[in-house]
């Protein structure tokens, strides 16, 4: 984990923005984002291209609801469930990084793929003429595509769009308390100190539509962790529900982190869900 970045100050500030300041990011902080992009350090091995790119202030990118600020980053990947959980850990990884400097972002799934084909030309065979960026249809070989893209700008205070107040009083930061995420009758009273800590900031993570599909299960030694959707969760209009499993597992890494304990992870696909596992070793010194 790298050393230097208050994590959990970045998790309890993070929120999505949807109004922004049309002005580029200062050049100074864009060079950190794209050279944090090029070496972050994640504890499994991806293909997770995180791919800068400039729109104009029109509103085609999202539609008729925001108008995008000029900085921007998709994130490419295989549509395989795995890699898609992947690259919710890596883009919430440089999100959050992003948050630390003071930057506002937000996780975009549905977007003009047409405009951003103008925006971000690269080799992969998509349709320029798709309306919105959706899930491949069942049976489709995965593919490479834009999952999900972010804005990386700055918060606009002033004239802050009535959609942002109702989100943000109703919806976007409730979260479900951690007692209804556990399972198998696991109490947080029976947690460790560390990894109850880590659960709370997992439980933070953000989600389509505030769904918070991911569920915890714990071992009786609280040594082994697993996060990923209940057994037969059905999708309804974000298609791509293993992404936000891997923005959660990405909050609970950094919250092992912080508090020195070392952790083995692995990721694997069971009935359509990625699971994410955490063996937890001893702690480890910080320096």
């Amino acid at each position: 984990m790298t050393d230097g970045i208050d994590w959990e100050a970045a998790i309890h500030a993070r929120r999505s923005a949807r109004s922004y300041e049309i002005r580029p990011v200062a050049p100074d902080t864009m060079a950190k984002l794209k050279d944090f992009a090029g070496r972050m350090p994640v504890p499994f091995e991806h293909s997770v291209n995180s791919r800068f790119f400039a729109a104009n202030a029109t509103r085609r990118l999202y539609g008729n609801t925001v108008t995008p600020p000029p900085d921007h980053a998709a994130f490419m990947v295989h549509t395989d469930e795995l890699s898609v959980s992947k690259a919710g850990f890596v883009g919430e990884m440089l999100i959050l990084y992003a948050t630390s400097m003071g930057l506002a972002t937000c996780w975009y799934g549905h977007f003009s793929q047409a405009e951003l084909e103008k925006l971000m030309p690269h080799p992969a065979e998509q349709a320029a003429t798709e309306p919105l960026n959706r899930a491949c249809a069942e049976g489709e070989p995965p593919q490479e595509r834009a999952i999900c893209i972010t804005p990386f700008a700055y918060r606009r205070e002033d004239g802050l769009r009535i959609y942002d107040r109702i989100s943000g009083a109703l919806m976007s930061h409730r979260r479900k308390p951690l007692r209804d995420l556990l399972l198998d009758g696991v109490t947080e009273e029976s947690l460790t100190p560390d990894v109850l800590y880590a659960l709370e900031l997992a439980r933070k993570a953000p989600s389509a539509a505030n769904g918070q599909y991911w569920r915890f299960h714990v071992s009786p030694d609280c040594r082994g962790i697993s996060i990923a959707m209940p057994v037969g969760h059905r999708r309804t209009m974000w298609k791509h529900p293993n992404l936000d499993i891997g923005i959660c597992a990405c909050h609970f890494w950094l919250g092992l982190g912080l508090k020195g304990v070392a952790s083995d992870v692995t990721l694997t696909e069971e009935e359509g869900r990625a699971v994410w596992r955490f063996s937890l070793k001893s702690r480890h010194s910080r320096g």
